[in-house]
């Protein structure tokens, strides 16, 4: 039995974070029935591309080097856009893969489900279906329309089976919960198509927690950022700041850091791991200088990125990953947004959405409370072993009937 070739397409540090526990499953996999094989193929786009940003991932999470690096780096949406998709589609045409798989809502995402749905190659989406229902997040775009050109939908929560259903996909298993490990899809002989409506909707679970219960105890092992910093365990607030949305606004970005200020007046320790793009916006700001105790330092690795949300009181961030990753820690939130994708988090009290209300902002931050749940919306940290042993059943069901 020949093997199933798997191309997978990354290329910013959220990105590198999903794919970890994909590539460790098909690697278990692979030792364990090598009767049927995944091929997996690697493409980097290279949309973020210094060390900080891109190769330090890799290197922490144990990642092969990807097969292609296309260095398309910085620039617009079209022109990201547009020379990913050249240089996917001669990687799809020359591989001849058997299935693409695409990852969250960046420029990369888009660029690779459309290269491989114009040449007719099925796309499975890892987290499908989040929704923030507004169409200025260039995000917003990406996941509408990856999810449309998409076979496999592989969904993270309920809530984003309940919007792809609202949209009009109807095609979703096990009434939208998710799929037990053991999960055998009934597909009758339906064939999936590279395009159009006839696509599979499955909960499989979010697969950053599967990363962040991985990859927590060696951050405890390997990471020195705590002593780096001289920051003791729940003594200080972490923020990130990096989407468009704050850092093309320079008002919403001054409003932020105002509100930063605020919380270094009121006492707080106040750590900023500055993204490239806010270090660009930030430059155009006249600000004041900034105080003693708001310590803007350079990117983070993954596993620093961990030691700093497990231990902060609380987290500020625009960042839909660190939202997540301070609810697995059970660490307050505070979202610099107007909306959230991630509607779990507020649901059951862990995250505020404050927007740029400089005194929602600090308020939320220093009267951040702990929520509670009962069950976790996000899965129980085995989604990588869903998602490929679901490819595997469909794939010979379908694909290859």
């Amino acid at each position: 039995m020949s093997a199933i070739k798997i191309i997978d397409i990354v290329g910013a540090r959220p990105q590198f974070i999903k794919l970890a526990p994909i590539l460790r499953t098909i690697n278990r996999h692979n030792q364990e029935h090598p009767d049927y094989p995944v091929q997996e193929i690697l493409v980097h786009t290279g949309q973020h591309y210094n060390y900080e940003m891109s190769q330090v991932f890799f290197d922490e999470l144990g990642l092969k080097a990807p097969d292609y690096n296309l260095g398309v780096g910085s620039g617009t949406h079209a022109y990201q856009t547009g020379a990913m998709l050249r240089r996917i589609e001669e990687i799809l045409i020359k591989e001849k893969p058997d299935l693409v798989m695409v990852y969250g809502d960046t420029n990369t995402t888009l660029a690779g489900a459309l290269a491989a749905a114009k040449l007719h190659i099925p796309v499975a989406h890892v987290e499908a279906g989040l929704r923030s229902y507004n169409r200025q997040m260039p995000e917003e775009i990406n996941r509408v329309v990856t999810d449309n050109l998409s076979s496999l939908l592989f969904c993270p929560t309920k809530t984003a089976v309940e919007n792809l259903s609202r949209e009009g996909f109807t095609n979703i298993l096990n009434d939208g919960k998710i799929v037990p490990i053991d999960y055998i899809p009934s597909i009758s002989d339906a064939k999936l198509n590279a395009i159009g409506r006839m696509t599979l909707v499955l909960n499989v679970g979010d697969v950053m927690y599967d990363a962040v219960l991985q990859y927590s105890e060696l951050a405890e092992l390997k990471s020195q950022i705590l002593e780096k910093l001289g920051l003791g365990g729940k003594s200080y607030a972490l923020c990130t700041v990096h989407r468009a949305e704050n850092t093309d606004n320079l008002e919403r970005l001054r409003v932020i850091f105002q509100g930063l200020r605020k919380l270094v007046q009121e006492g707080l320790v106040v750590v900023v791991p500055l993204h490239p793009r806010t270090r660009k916006a930030l430059s155009r700001l006249a600000l004041d200088p900034l105080p003693k105790n708001l310590n803007i330092i350079e990117p983070v690795s993954y596993l620093d990125m961990l030691m700093l949300e497990k231990y902060a009181q609380v987290i500020l961030t625009d960042s839909g990953g660190v939202q997540k990753e301070a609810f697995f820690f059970k660490v307050p939130c505070v979202t610099l947004r107007q909306e959230t994708e991630w509607v779990e988090t507020v649901e059951v009290g862990w995250n505020i959405i404050a927007n740029q209300d400089i005194n929602r902002i600090v308020l939320a931050a220093l009267e951040a409370k702990t929520g509670s749940f009962s069950i976790c919306p996000f899965g129980d940290g085995r989604t990588g072993d869903r998602i490929i042993s679901l490819l595997i059943i469909i794939f010979f069901q379908a694909f290859r009937n």
